[in-house]
This record gives C-alpha cells, structure tokens and sequence, in this order.
C-alpha cells in the first residue's frame, strides 16, 4: 500500500476524536528492548509518536488482516498484533494496568473492516428476522421514475406502442380529431424563387385574409 506522509501525519494530528488513545510500551523489531510510546487509534490505523505533543507520528501500523492476542513476554500486561504471512512482522505492546491492556485489545480486535463487515452481516441478519414470517425482507416495489445511468436519469426516446384489438376499443374518452392537411400558399404567378418580398408578401397576405374571412363565416353560423 502506498500511502502519503504528509496526509497520513495530518490525519493522525486533526482535531477528529479519536477511538483510543495512551502510552504504551512497544518492542523494537531488531532489538528487545521495549520503548515507551504515545499511541493514537484512528480507525483501522494505529499510529504511535515519541510524545503526547508530537506533531509527526513516528510509525503507523494498519490495522487489516491481523490478529489481537495475549502473549506472555518479559512486560507485565503485554499483547501483540499479528499479521499473516511467513514474512510479516508480529508487533508486541504492553500496557501500564489490566483495565488499558483490556481496553487496547478490545478497540484494536475491532478496528479493522472485517470486524465491520461481520457486524453489519449480523445485524442485516437481526432485521431479518425480525421481519413478519422471520423471512427476507421483500424488496420494494420500483417507483414510476425514469432509469437512471452513472447517476443521471435516462428517458426513452421511443413513442409508446398503440393499443390494438379490445385494449384500443375500451379506451374512454373521444378519439382525437386528426391533423388538417398542411396547406401551402397558392402562387399566381411563376415559382417563388423569381417573386420579390412584395410579391410574396402580397400573396401571402391574400392566404390569410381567405382564411380569415372562412373563419368568421363558420363562427358566424349557429
């Protein structure tokens, strides 16, 4: 995992609480001497710094695909996180009482997302359960919304089928009266393309005022 010191030392000095935090003493990899080091839970990353007002950690352990056990070692209340992997480093801490080496175990077994995942998958399986029957929730029912695709909705562009047979026949309501033919302007004269705006406009006008003048004589009629 490549990860950023700089966003890494902010994170673990913001102002966000904190899920556990408090000296602990930790044992060097190379060397069996233990050192006493301030340690700040964040998450599923421990991190540990020289001092409580230290603004850089000194080392960050990512709590994912290990173990939280007691061990017996030459500190009293000691604990180690191990990780899989015939390679991978086992590292041994040590508590200053019963009740912090307690409370270290517990916070540290379960800060990794695993822990959450199985958390979660019991507590999907409880409402299950609690459901009428004690079956799977039914899903629910889709609501009359368009589909939607990498979080836009997405309108068929296709007309709806027409209804046929009994379907067609029992639709209520009138039929809808059909369109009127499109109707063109009649051109005494030759083609359009040799009139001029006058003309056009002289004969277009002859067009409306026509209409017009059926129009008021249909109204006009009881």
């Amino acid at each position: 995992m490549k990860l950023n010191e700089r966003s890494l030392a902010f994170y673990a000095t913001c102002d966000a609480p904190v899920d556990n935090a408090g000296f602990l003493y930790k044992k060097g990899g190379r060397h069996t001497a233990y050192h006493r080091r301030w340690f700040v839970l964040r998450g599923n990353m421990l991190f540990y710094f020289e001092d409580p007002a230290s603004r850089e950690p000194v080392g960050v352990i990512i709590l994912e695909g290990c173990t939280v056990e007691l061990v017996e070692a030459a500190e009293e209340f000691a604990f180690a996180v191990r990780f899989a992997g015939a390679r991978a480093r086992t590292y041994v801490l040590a508590a200053e009482s019963q009740a912090a080496m307690e409370r270290w175990v517990k916070a540290l077994s379960r800060a990794s997302f695993d822990y959450l995942r199985l958390v979660v998958r019991e507590l999907e399986q409880q409402l299950a359960a609690m459901q009428p029957g004690g079956g799977p929730r039914p899903p629910p029912r889709p609501r009359a919304l368009p589909a939607k695709e990498n979080g836009c909705a997405v309108w068929s562009t296709e007309l709806p089928a027409a209804p046929t047979g009994a379907a067609a026949r029992a639709r209520p309501g009138p039929e809808p009266p059909p369109l009127p033919p499109r109707r063109r302007a009649s051109v005494p004269n030759g083609p359009l393309d040799a009139a001029s705006f006058t003309q056009l406009h002289e004969w277009y006008g002859q067009e409306v005022r026509a209409l017009r003048s059926q129009w008021l004589r249909n109204r006009a009629q009881p």
